[in-house]
């Protein structure tokens, strides 16, 4: 036999090991670092995407609460619903008292909105889902067990009266240096259009169903009664006595205050210049004549 010819033919049998290329740690991390740029360029995107949705369905909300409103005079001789300042008045849109105290049922206790013996809009407005803010994160602790508070809206305590907020300088229920809508018939004085009725109310603010805000007679001695929510990027939704609602964004930051989920921040603060509350109370109500 030829040697030669054998020598070849045992190299062709030879095979050569096959190697699978693998990620080296470097690419790996260029990798990783690619998708978390590409992340923190897309999240906040999709944060204002998911707060514009959250804004729309709070309108919603609004939209269906003011329609309640809206029709509670036609059945009860032209008056308005009250705010409500305790929690407990008759003839208020909502009952109940909200804090972050655990032995406080208000807190989770719907029957507050849709029982008709206790709220006066629950002919109107029956589902209790409409009286909270998607965005509203607010809860309370109940035996180790986190639940969500029942609403985020107060209203403005010109509606219904006696609106003793309205007049600077301290509480006076007996005022009558500024009109309160009693009536369907007295929004005319200022225009049913310019006129709030409820707006998204700070977690840490919101108790009882009135919402209450200072009418502003200079802008150096503006104050913040109650605190509104700043749930859409900086802004709460409101609605106004016409039917309509909309978001307000608000623009000083004294007035977008931190929640805390406590319920401890100060009210009736004083807030000079405030351009919130000079807005807030532009919308408020009107001087009455002679007064």
């Amino acid at each position: 036999m030829n040697p030669r010819i054998t020598k070849k033919a045992d190299h062709s049998t030879v095979r050569r090991p096959q190697t699978t290329r693998a990620f080296t740690l470097i690419e790996l991390l260029v990798v990783i670092a690619i998708i978390a740029i590409l992340a923190g360029m897309l999240l906040p995107s999709l944060a204002k995407a998911k707060a514009k949705g959250q804004g729309i369905s709070c309108l919603s909300n609004l939209k269906q609460i003011q329609l309640g409103v809206n029709m509670y005079p036609d059945d009860n001789s032209g008056f308005m619903v009250k705010p409500g300042n305790s929690g407990t008045e008759l003839y208020a849109w909502v009952q109940g008292w909200l804090d972050f105290n655990p032995a406080t049922t208000d807190n989770t206790n719907i029957s507050q909105l849709v029982d008709p013996r206790k709220a006066a809009l629950a002919p109107y407005v029956p589902s209790a889902a409409v009286y909270k803010c998607p965005a509203d994160r607010s809860s309370v602790k109940i035996a180790g067990k986190v639940h969500p508070r029942v609403r985020s809206m107060g209203m403005s305590q010109a509606i219904g009266g006696p609106g003793g907020w309205l007049q600077p300088s301290s509480y006076n229920e007996g005022q009558k240096r500024y009109k309160a809508f009693v009536k369907e018939g007295d929004l005319q004085a200022a225009g049913a259009t310019k006129v709030y009725v409820l707006l998204d109310e700070h977690p840490d603010s919101i108790n009882a169903g009135g919402f209450a805000n200072m009418m502003v007679e200079s802008p150096a001695t503006a104050r913040i009664i109650d605190f509104p929510a700043s749930y859409h990027n900086g802004a709460a939704g409101i609605s106004f006595a016409d039917g309509h609602a909309e978001i307000r964004k608000w623009v000083d930051a004294r007035t977008k205050a931190r929640v805390t989920n406590t319920g401890s921040m100060g009210l009736n603060v004083a807030s000079a210049n405030n351009q919130d509350m000079i807005w807030l109370s532009e919308r408020t109500t009107v001087r009455n004549d002679g007064q």
